[in-house]
């Protein structure tokens, strides 16, 4: 039996330790400072309280404040924080885990650079810390709430060494959910972090389909496939200018798919198709971590960047710069169709 330590109590957090519990490995969640009640919730239930799932009985329960005692013993640190707490994983607890002690993260999301570079979070804190750690990241279509219901899915484990990334793998490894290994961080981060950005700009559609109806729910699916179609095409170049490998866009469209068919993203999306301005629509959704909006702008400024450094042109990215336009520079939903026609000969 080997024991991982959670930081970060959330629902991807929470759910990633199922199947490693399922295999007889004790799981110690540990809360955020923001996830007290998650914790005590759990204490007292077994339940999570977001999640809506009972936890397994292998887990155990610590507070921050007991983070020493939840890091004793422990094989594997699993980061669960959301993009927003990355910087306080990085200050508060990457300087006091031991220099043995593999991480994990399962937080998607990269930063841009001045030079309109794109990097995955494994980078951004190795290029931050003082010290040598075996940093690794989960990448792939797989929801929070289907992982906790067994539902199988196909996912990749990625960090630099991959006799470490094997070690990881038989922990969590289960007849519903399947990994892939690569030592390629930027290109696995980088495809599964542009999604957020790009499931916005298909959910647009769903909105504008219930605009021109009237009818709440009304979808149309020509036109989430047609800017769906969009989003793979401009996701696979910024692949290849981030120096990420081409088949990383299949983790990349995965999960895609799976974010325009539910959650947070799924909902601004919707409301600025409906043509509520984007003020407005974040003022609604209010209290909702909203991670896509980060993404997204990160991703436009590099993309700007590199079409500024003659590395792009504006002519490769239409519906990254207009998901951009509509969130940050106050344009209304106009998706420009035209744009994404290509003539290709043999």
């Amino acid at each position: 039996m080997s024991i991982i330590t959670i930081v970060g109590a959330g629902m991807m957090g929470s759910a990633i330790g199922f199947p490693a519990s399922g295999n007889g490995h004790e799981i110690r969640l540990v809360g955020t400072p923001l996830d007290r009640e998650i914790i005590e919730h759990a204490r007292k239930t077994g339940e999570h309280l977001t999640l809506k799932r009972r936890l397994p009985g292998s887990y155990r329960y610590y507070q921050i404040e007991e983070l020493e005692e939840a890091l004793l013993g422990a094989d594997l640190l699993v980061s669960g924080v959301s993009s927003f707490g990355v910087d306080w994983f990085l200050a508060e607890i990457l300087p006091v885990i031991p220099e043995t002690l593999p991480v994990l993260a399962v937080t998607k999301g990269m930063q841009d650079t001045e030079e309109g570079k794109l990097i995955p979070y494994p980078h951004l804190y190795a290029q931050k810390l003082n010290r040598k750690l075996s940093l690794n990241a989960v990448g792939g279509p797989c929801t929070s709430y289907e992982l906790a219901d067994h539902d199988p899915t196909e996912v990749c484990f990625c960090g630099e060494d991959m006799e470490t990334l094997r070690k990881i793998k038989a922990l969590f490894e289960a007849p519903y959910y399947h990994i892939s290994l690569s030592t390629d961080v930027v290109g696995v981060e980088c495809a599964v972090a542009m999604k957020n950005a790009y499931a916005l700009a298909v959910s647009l559609a769903v909105g504008l389909a219930e605009r021109r109806e009237g009818v709440p729910g009304k979808e149309h699916y020509n036109s989430q496939a047609a800017l769906f179609g969009q989003s793979v095409r401009e996701m696979r170049k910024l692949l290849k200018l981030v120096g990420g490998g081409d088949d990383n866009i299949v983790l990349g469209a995965g999960d895609l798919y799976v974010t325009v068919f539910g959650g947070r993203t799924r909902k601004i999306g919707v409301l600025l198709g409906r043509g509520m301005r984007f003020e407005d629509a974040m003022a609604e959704l209010e209290g909702i971590t909203l991670e896509s909006i980060v993404i997204a702008t990160r991703t436009a400024r590099a993309v700007r960047k590199l079409i500024a450094g003659g590395k792009a042109t504006a002519a490769d990215f239409p519906l990254m710069l207009h998901v951009d336009d509509i969130i940050n520079n106050g344009k209304d939903v106009n998706i420009p169709w035209g744009s994404f026609e290509v003539e290709t000969q043999l």
